[in-house]
């Protein structure tokens, strides 16, 4: 009895360190997997014309002068070309390569290098800045080696993954890390459900893939969260939600997202007590458009909705995420809470890019202002509104400041309204990259930051700025 209870032990133990070692292990070299991928990984290198008009005359007119729109026209046209760097990945032997929105955006030309070496024209076949996704196709006949998509929700807190860009434009960059957490909101797209990862991101990795340990691409690398580079915070579209877009943007050049036609608004404790709901759950109806899939299946303001299609929402930031994949022309049942009670509608999904709702919500969607406290200003993204408003070229981009304190080093320099176009000659798009060129900076010996703008009347000015 007793060499019985021995061998159960024992056999207990071994299964159990067979069960252990089943479990992802820290790897002894990523070096056989990133040799592998690197050839599917791509550098992705843009350039865009901005046309300026110099002042014709040895002077300024005051802001609001009547001879300034007058004269304005009479400048000599100035063309410059900007420049700016990403990365991105083969999906398809055909050189079909997916990236961000935002590498592209506005590019007159696209120049994609593979391997190291090989430098190929690519078109755009379809971008969607809701969710900053791009889909290029290579214009050549050679075949190239891609890589598969894995399964994102499958992939758990705690598994290793590796990295591959263009980081600072240095090109074939591995690094490796692990899955820091998963549904992670930023604040940066309509459509957020990232995968944050501690491998190394910086600039010029965004659009390029993260990898699980079987090579399958988990997520599309988008955002970093520190001014001065990576901090071991990055951002990841996760693979599942991406492969719906790109599919479509394949298909269609464009996408088909559901569209429920509500408004929406976090159910609250208090609001959870008012409603009998026996916790904090789903997501309270604000708002029917009129005419919308949910008025025309009777969804009230006031409902709480618990379950889409099938699937419970807990948070009310889930919901739009979950209606966008779902097909459209699709029936779902709708289970909602009314009158402290359960009841279920049936929705024919309406399509999102159609509709009156998004059209509207696109034009009127404030942009958020924005600190760089080292600046001592405050910037918002330049808008179409802002560009058409002030008959700037299409392609413009920059943030405009719109306030400097007293002590801002700006002061006295640099008017309100200004648009910061470049910093130390890099384009500048958003308020990340100018807190990062200011970080360069300042841990520099000089102290002094060369700023390109657009002067209150659109006048180029390259700017001089010492920093404290």
């Amino acid at each position: 009895m007793r060499k019985v209870k021995s061998l159960l032990l024992f056999f207990i133990f071994t299964l159990s360190l067979s069960n252990s070692s089943n479990s992802q292990s820290v790897p002894a070299s990523f070096a056989d997997l990133a040799e592998r991928l690197m050839p599917s990984v791509v550098n992705i290198s843009t350039t865009t014309t901005i046309t300026t008009r110099s002042n014709p005359f040895p002077f300024q007119f005051p802001p609001g002068s009547p001879f300034e729109d007058m004269f304005r026209e009479f400048g000599v046209p100035q063309e410059r070309q900007s420049s700016a760097l990403g990365s991105g990945f083969i999906i398809d032997e055909k050189g079909v390569v997916v990236t961000n929105n935002h590498v592209i955006t506005d590019a007159e030309d696209i120049i994609v290098r593979v391997n190291g070496d090989k430098e190929f024209k690519a078109k755009v076949i379809g971008a969607d800045p809701l969710s900053d996704i791009a889909v290029l196709q290579l214009e050549t006949t050679e075949k190239f080696v891609p890589v598969k998509f894995g399964d994102s929700d499958k992939a758990r807190i705690g598994d290793w993954v590796i990295a591959i860009g263009n980081p600072f434009g240095l090109g074939g960059t591995v690094t490796s890390g692990i899955i820091s957490a998963r549904n992670r909101s930023i604040g940066l797209s309509r459509y957020e459900d990232y995968i944050q990862t501690d491998a190394s991101i910086n600039s010029g990795n965004s659009g390029g893939p993260l990898f699980d340990m079987n090579g399958d691409v988990i997520g599309i690398n988008t955002a970093i969260l520190g001014r001065s580079g990576s901090i071991g915070i990055g951002f990841s579209i996760p693979s599942n939600s991406a492969k719906i877009v790109i599919d479509q943007l394949i298909e269609f050049g464009e996408t088909k997202r559901g569209w429920l036609g509500v408004r929406i608004q976090d159910v609250t404790k208090e609001i959870a007590e008012v409603e009998n709901l026996d916790e904090p759950r789903g997501a309270l109806v604000a708002s029917v458009a009129p005419n919308s899939p949910s008025e025309k299946a009777g969804v009230k303001a006031g409902d709480i909705i618990l379950e889409f299609n099938g699937e419970k929402i807990q948070e009310m930031k889930e919901l739009p995420i979950i209606v966008a994949r779902t097909e459209v022309g699709k029936k779902v049942k709708v289970k909602i809470w009314r009158n402290k009670k359960e009841i279920i509608k049936t929705i024919t999904l309406g399509r999102l890019e159609t509709s009156e709702d998004f059209k509207v919500a696109e034009k009127n969607t404030p942009l958020k202002e924005e600190r760089i406290e080292k600046l001592k200003i405050t910037v918002k993204q330049l808008s179409k509104e802002d560009i058409k408003t002030r008959n700037l070229p299409n392609q413009t981009s920059g943030l405009v400041i719109t306030q400097i304190d007293s002590d801002s080093p700006l002061n006295n320099t640099i008017e309100l309204n200004s648009i910061i176009l470049e910093a130390q000659k890099k384009k500048i798009r958003n308020s990340n990259d100018l807190n990062q060129m200011v970080e360069q900076v300042l841990k520099s010996n000089q102290k002094t930051i060369l700023l390109v703008i657009y002067n209150s009347q659109n006048q180029r000015r390259y700017i001089g700025v010492k920093l404290d």
